[in-house]
């Protein structure tokens, strides 16, 4: 492997700092946040995090895709110190401010929904998601509600409900929220394809829940914790038919997909077709609590004064990072950056597919790419243990990975896109090396 230019690895991993900070660790907070990795952050830049002991990391996870503008860049951290001085908080529905509405407008003027818009704020993304629902509800007046299999949407409990995978999300954790269905989602690696997936969606339709009685189908232009699996434009082409006869307001939940992730702003711009609705969050702000709903003006203004609503909503530090990173979109070009770096990584990941046969699949849009890893990629049997012995094996290098999937068997990428082209390269060199270790 080439001799490292970021990376720096000085003590064993977790260093002495980092264990000792995982004792008081575990006599302070609560058991079930302990599932991260065993290293504690100092500072983080751009596409690096150094650790407590001074380790020096390439950062692929990027706060589970919150930091596409890159960790503290000087353009947003300056937004949120000016903002800073002048005030924190008032409450936007007692006292309002401008960066809501300037927000606001700029983001309308982006969503890829054709018509005069309305965009509503909040502060993490399953809000976003359950106000999305509340307004169709109150848009249609119908209850229901239609997600996918191997989606995420929240831990809150309707989007809890809507979350396909089980375990640990939903564990131990019912009832659930009523009125929720859940329909297949299209994969071209293990099916079922776009044709047989609209076709069980419309016998849905028939014989699970009338259409009638459905507000919105809620769906991910790409899975994120469900394995990074692309939905496909016939998919959509027919899922946006589908929702047009039905009178069935339909949501794209962008909150991973967006900001530049996938080479366009947003997701649903690769597939030819509108949502009515939009949630945002992750990288809006980068890295500042904050989400948001923007769609149609029909269906944003039809719910009644109060119906949707919060303390924190649209918090001006965190709007103000958020016109920030629009900022630098614009500036250092990040849409066409996401392509490049998407590029990148896919023709190494290509080229890892043809050297071990674990790696079933290669998948992604733009930059939001995975390898999916297998035990036969004849039957596909899922290798999750594999996948977590090379984030294992990488971390021990210096770079830190996430795994996804609904059987936890796939590794995706989320690092910034402002990373640059050498310390890319690196990466892409220790994850190699990391394979290696793993797969022979």
């Amino acid at each position: 492997m080439a001799a490292t230019k970021t990376i720096e690895i000085r003590t064993e991993i977790p260093g002495p700092r980092s264990r000792a900070l995982l004792e008081r660790e575990r006599r302070a907070i609560a058991r079930p946040l302990m599932v991260h990795l065993p290293i504690f952050a100092e500072r983080a830049e751009n596409a690096t995090i150094t650790d407590v002991d001074g380790n020096v990391f390439v950062d692929f996870a990027g706060g589970v895709g919150v930091v596409n503008a890159g960790h503290a860049h000087p353009r947003i951290v300056e937004a949120v110190v000016e903002q800073a001085t002048r005030f924190l908080h008032t409450d936007f529905t007692v006292v309002p401010y401008e960066p809501a509405v300037a927000l606001a407008e700029r983001l309308c003027a982006l969503a890829p929904i054709s018509g005069e818009k309305r965009a509503a704020f909040f502060n993490a993304g399953t809000e976003a998601v359950e106000n999305a629902v509340k307004l169709a509800r109150l848009h249609t007046g119908r209850p229901g509600v239609i997600a996918y299999e191997g989606g995420f949407h929240g831990r809150t409990l309707l989007s809890m409900t809507m979350t396909s995978k089980f375990h640990p999300y939903k564990t131990g954790m019912g009832p659930y929220a009523p009125e929720v269905y859940r329909a297949p989602f299209p994969d071209a690696y293990r099916g079922p394809g776009a044709d047989e997936a609209l076709e069980r969606l419309a016998h849905m339709l028939e014989t699970h829940v009338p259409g009638e009685h459905v507000a919105a189908i809620v769906i991910e232009p790409q899975l994120g914790e469900g394995g990074f699996v692309p939905a496909s434009p016939e998919y959509m082409e027919g899922l946006r038919a589908l929702c047009d006869r039905h009178g069935i307001v339909f949501v794209a939940d962008e909150v991973q997909t967006g900001f530049g992730r996938t080479g366009r702003m947003f997701a649903m711009e690769h597939f030819g077709v509108e949502a009515d609705l939009m949630t945002v969050a992750k990288s809006i702000a980068a890295g500042l609590p904050l989400s948001g709903v923007i769609g149609r003006a029909e269906i944003m203004d039809g719910a009644h004064a109060g119906a949707i609503g919060g303390t924190y909503i649209g918090n001006p530090v965190a709007q103000a990072a958020a016109l920030a990173v629009l900022d630098v979109f614009e500036e250092e070009g990040l849409l066409e950056r996401a392509s490049s770096v998407g590029d990148r990584i896919r023709e190494r990941m290509h080229a890892w597919q043809e050297r071990w046969p674990a790696i079933g699949d290669v998948r992604g849009l733009g930059a939001m790419l995975a390898i999916e890893l297998v035990h036969d990629p004849q039957t596909k049997d899922p290798a999750p243990e594999l996948a977590l012995a090379v984030i294992q094996a990488a971390l021990e290098r210096g770079l830190i990975l996430l795994k996804a999937g609904v059987h936890a068997n796939c590794i995706r990428v989320l690092c910034p896109l402002t990373i640059e082209e050498a310390v890319l390269d690196e990466a892409l060199e220790v994850w190699e090396d990391a394979l290696v270790t793993v797969l022979g």
